[in-house]
């Protein structure tokens, strides 16, 4: 019998699934849900609420998208509320709930998106909405722009030291977090690779490229693997990295035209791919919302109908 028991015992074991780290790394035999679902498409995004109404945006409004998480929608009382909110409607339909956190200090250096919350406060909202996704099998993508403004304007603070924070509280809740590192034509590969250590991405999934911009595809991976070269020379192995499609479908080679580009298209549409380094191609900014007022647009995050026909070449 105790032979037996032996022999057994082993082969039990290897049954029993293993959790992911809060690093994000994929420990479990069965694999971790966020390699193989595809992203919830929100019914209350202003994409699919256009879409609902007039067909012609199906293209964008029926495509997942991340959920923007700011104080500005998830305020610092109901944050934790509110995204465990949309998280639970993310997993009655077995999709993976998609967020980007954009309150910290100096927010887009008074920009077209400016805004932010104080350290004190960003450190309590952080930490709400980590609540609010924990167990949830969330992917988060820290911040655009955080760390290509580094430096670049007053009010920042400890900007890294808040992003390693949120890392930090968002990964012990098992999301998967990407700190957003630019884009090629911004900051230089082995200068970014020293910003994301100094944010924390050792505790991170790895970090996220090209988000709200519109650089060629082929481009952005060649930047996302220079980064990532950068950081296994300082230690900092075995992270992935996301990118952002929406609106690079007409090949930017660089990211100078940033503002409602208009003669910007769709880009590949949004697909987990857990290829190697790469886990998904996303949409995180959603096509068809103004940058700001430039090139004729409404105000930053508006839902702007006649760009949105643009970017899909109807108009």
């Amino acid at each position: 019998m105790t032979l037996l028991v032996a022999l057994l015992v082993p082969a039990l074991l290897a049954l029993v699934p293993v959790s992911a780290s809060a690093s994000g790394h994929v420990h479990d035999r069965g694999g971790d849900p966020r390699l193989h679902r595809r992203i919830y498409v929100s019914k209350e995004s202003q994409a699919y609420l256009a879409a609902k109404r007039d067909h012609r945006f199906d293209a964008i409004g029926k495509r997942p998208m991340a959920q923007m998480v700011t104080p500005e929608w998830f305020p610092v009382a109901k944050a934790r509320k509110l995204v465990h909110r949309y998280a639970k409607k993310a997993k009655r339909h077995h999709r993976t709930p998609l967020v980007a956190l954009y309150g910290i200090p100096a927010r887009d250096c008074g920009g077209y998106a400016a805004g932010g919350l104080s350290a004190r406060q960003y450190r309590t909202w952080v930490t709400r909405v980590a609540k609010g996704l924990r167990r949830t099998h969330a992917m988060a993508i820290l911040e655009p722009d955080a760390l290509g403004h580094l430096g670049y304007c007053a009010g920042q603070g400890d900007r890294t030291g808040l992003l390693r924070y949120a890392t930090r509280k968002l990964a012990k809740a098992g999301v998967w977090v990407y700190i957003d590192a630019a884009h090629s034509s911004w900051i230089k590969p082995h200068v970014m690779a020293k910003r994301l250590i100094r944010s924390g991405v050792r505790m991170a999934r790895g970090f996220s490229v090209n988000v709200a911009s519109f650089v060629r595809t082929d481009l952005e991976k060649r930047y996302a693997k220079k980064i990532m070269k950068a950081l296994s020379k300082r230690g900092v192995g075995r992270k992935h990295y996301v990118m952002d499609t929406s609106r690079n479908g007409n090949g930017q080679a660089n990211g100078n035209d940033w503002c409602n580009p208009l003669d910007a298209r769709l880009g590949r549409p949004p697909e987990v791919v857990a290829k190697r380094k790469l886990d998904a191609y996303l949409w995180v900014k959603t096509p068809g919302e103004s940058d700001g007022t430039c090139n004729g647009g409404p105000y930053a995050g508006a839902w702007w109908p006649e760009y949105a026909l643009r970017l899909m070449g109807k108009l």
